[in-house]
């Protein structure tokens, strides 16, 4: 029997990529450019800021008062459809937009931290020339922006709104940080694509949304989207925002807490700690919905958030 040596380690790399090369250009969703031929097309608005363009919509009568809504972790500006509608039907001026990385904003080469996040809000806010207090809204990773924000500029937000809100603490990413190219090989081949159809399990009805995942799918086909995730996933392993919970908890500002009851991605069990630094807040536990209550259920999200909003005093 003839006896093959076995390559070194160079020779190895060279035979996977010879082989793996192919599956991972075939397997990778990210194909096209995010230029200004698809900005041109795309719904909404952009906005050059420091970092890149900004995709957003804003709505409502200019004048009327400002309620800006921060998205989730991965999910487009479109995660507010229905609450940009039904608030700009209620007489407000209402922003929306997508976080770099996400969505139609741009993919910069940067690091994904919690400060790039904040700075890209206040960049947002005045080149639109909103300078006055704004009721600040933010769905799931959203809530933990929003927290960042209020602590860093209290002055710039008259009321909070958290909708099954996460928080930053630290988590540990030493299986990735020494292997980054299997990462990005793994998650190409195997997981990108799947990314679009976990986004149901948001829903405690999921087939009631079946476009969904398509709907998630478009952001996949620009380049760059995967290195934004995994720059949002080192950049952020360290943070903690348990003193600036404890700080923006202490402000007098009204705060609104709305929270599925059947979340199984932020559980509602959470509620009780997010209730405890935020005592004056107001908990409206929604039943029948999974982390997405302003679908499965916007009639009893809308019209208590309203409530909230025109309320004079605290809720």
């Amino acid at each position: 029997m003839r006896i093959v040596p076995w390559p070194g380690a160079a020779a190895a790399s060279l035979i996977i990529s010879l082989v793996a090369g192919p599956v991972y250009r075939a397997r990778d969703p990210e194909q096209l450019e995010l230029n200004a031929s698809v900005r041109a097309s795309a719904p909404g608005s952009f906005v050059a800021l420091n970092d890149g363009y900004t995709h957003y919509e804003i709505g409502g009568k200019a004048g009327n008062r400002v309620v800006v809504l921060a998205a989730g972790a991965t999910v487009p500006y479109y995660i507010w459809d229905p609450t940009f509608t039904a608030l700009t039907e209620a007489g407000f001026r209402v922003l929306r937009y997508d976080y770099y990385g996400r969505g139609y904003s741009d993919r910069p080469n940067i690091a994904y931290t919690q400060e790039m996040y904040v700075r890209q809000l206040t960049q947002l806010l005045d080149a639109l020339k909103i300078r006055e207090p704004v009721d600040l809204a933010g769905i799931s990773f959203g809530g933990s922006l929003i927290t960042s924000f209020s602590n860093r500029y209290p002055k710039r937000v008259r009321s909070l709104v958290f909708v099954d809100p996460g928080f930053r603490e630290p988590y540990d990413v030493s299986d990735i940080t020494g292997a980054k190219a299997l990462w990005e090989f793994f998650t190409t081949v195997f997981d990108e694509d799947a990314w679009a159809d976990g986004q149901l399990d948001d829903f405690l009805y999921p087939e009631k949304f079946p476009d969904w995942p398509d709907r998630y799918r478009v952001q996949l086909q620009y380049k760059g989207f995967r290195r934004a995730q995994l720059s949002e996933i080192l950049s952020n392993a360290n943070a903690n925002q348990k003193d600036e919970i404890i700080r923006v908890g202490r402000h007098s500002r009204p705060v609104l807490v709305i929270w599925g009851k059947q979340d199984t991605n932020v559980p509602f069990e959470n509620s009780n700690e997010v209730m405890k630094a935020f005592p004056r807040a107001r908990l409206v536990a929604v039943d029948s919905a999974g982390h997405l209550p302003q679908w499965e259920q916007p009639e009893i999200v809308h019209s208590e958030w309203i409530r909230f909003l025109n309320s004079p005093t605290k809720p």
